[in-house]
């Protein structure tokens, strides 16, 4: 069984979630296409670091979203991302050989989700973030960031039994 990120929910609003994350380890790969950064990052929990260790998989698998036309453009880069496991801590995750891999620490926040099937295209990606995005605004929940994709699946999972989420983080949320 994979370990799964924790977090709290702290309401549901429609199809939405509000989410209170805690402070996570990840290892990311920027400015790369999907499939090398999924090598990458894949290669790095296999053992291609320092200590020659072996890290589990975990789920979610985070990477950028950049659809210009729905949401502000606040970084260039585009990313996946690997949450570690929670054993891990910011001074015992192992070193990456790879330089493409960044370890870094993602603060507590809160974030807005959307949940959906299926596989993770273009239009599903889309449309999904424009509900997200116009349910918060009428909402006047603020965000800041810009949105991004978590998947929990294995690239080889039916469609039918993925899980998929767009989420922003927001930053006037009061229960």
């Amino acid at each position: 069984m994979v370990e799964k990120t924790k977090y709290e929910i702290l309401k549901k609003i429609d199809e939405i979630e509000i989410r209170k994350y805690p402070e996570i380890i990840t290892a990311s790969a920027k400015n790369t296409d999907e499939d090398s950064a999924f090598g990458v990052l894949f290669n790095y929990i296999s053992g291609n670091n320092q200590k020659k260790e072996k890290i589990s998989m975990t789920a979610p698998v985070i990477s950028s979203e950049k659809i210009p036309m729905t949401a502000p453009v606040i970084s260039e880069e585009e990313y996946m991302a690997f949450i570690l496991p929670e054993k891990y801590k910011k001074d015992t995750v192992p070193i990456p050989k790879n330089e493409l891999v960044k370890i870094e620490t993602i603060h507590k926040r809160t974030i807005a989700v959307i949940r959906f099937s299926g596989r993770a295209n273009e239009k599903s990606i889309k449309e999904n973030e424009q509900i997200l995005i116009k349910k918060l605004k009428n909402l006047k929940i603020q965000t800041t960031g810009e949105t991004f994709l978590m998947r929990y699946n294995s690239p080889f999972a039916p469609g039918f039994i993925r899980r998929n989420e767009i989420a922003i983080e927001i930053t006037n949320f009061k229960k």
